[in-house]
């Protein structure tokens, strides 16, 4: 009788240990989670400024800003625009 009570006691034991084991492997893992999910939620932040600040470099005014001041283009005079047709270009 004093073994099998020992024993059980023993197992008793354990299986604590093992509760305790996994509930901090459960908060370690929730912990880890958390941060992912912050970091996702910063990328997207970031993402969304990026994309904000990329349609605002190509807005028409500052393409043709740079096209006349970098590339030196200038818009053609009508005189000198030609038309194609797409249909007698086949």
């Amino acid at each position: 009788m004093f073994r099998l009570n020992l024993f059980l006691l023993l197992l008793i034991v354990l299986c604590a240990l093992a509760v305790v084991t996994s509930q901090h492997r459960g908060r370690k893992l929730f912990q880890a989670l958390e941060a992912e999910q912050e970091k996702v939620r910063q990328l997207d932040v970031e993402y969304g400024q990026l994309q904000i600040e990329m349609s605002t470099w190509a807005t028409h005014p500052r393409v043709e800003k740079i096209a006349r001041e970098r590339l030196r283009m200038v818009v053609p005079a009508p005189q000198a625009v030609v038309p194609v047709n797409l249909q007698e270009a086949r």
